[in-house]
């Protein structure tokens, strides 16, 4: 089942995209994120998901400049995956 997302979301999920894009290699200088599988989702179309697998791990510097990347209402969970990496997700309110 495919969701309709609205226009005015869609730039914001577009806007979203583009500055990790720009912004997460000066914010991720041990390439923690860059590189790593990435998954997008909108969740009930008030929600963006944003997924990073296979982390070798993460500090709370990270994860609070990828929050000024993202530059909108967020918040993140770090969460086990394997004995070695970890899920990173930061899930952001869409307007």
């Amino acid at each position: 089942m495919s969701e309709t997302i609205p226009a005015a979301q869609s730039e914001q999920i577009n806007e979203i995209q583009r500055r990790l894009a720009e912004g997460l290699a000066r914010i991720d200088p041990y390439h923690r994120l860059l590189g790593r599988p990435v998954h997008y989702r909108v969740i009930d179309g008030s929600t963006f998901e944003i997924t990073y697998r296979d982390v070798p791990g993460i500090a709370e510097a990270e994860v609070l400049g990828v929050k000024r990347v993202i530059g909108a209402d967020c918040f993140c969970t770090v969460a086990p995956q394997t004995a070695e990496s970890v899920t990173v997700r930061f899930v952001v309110s869409l307007k």
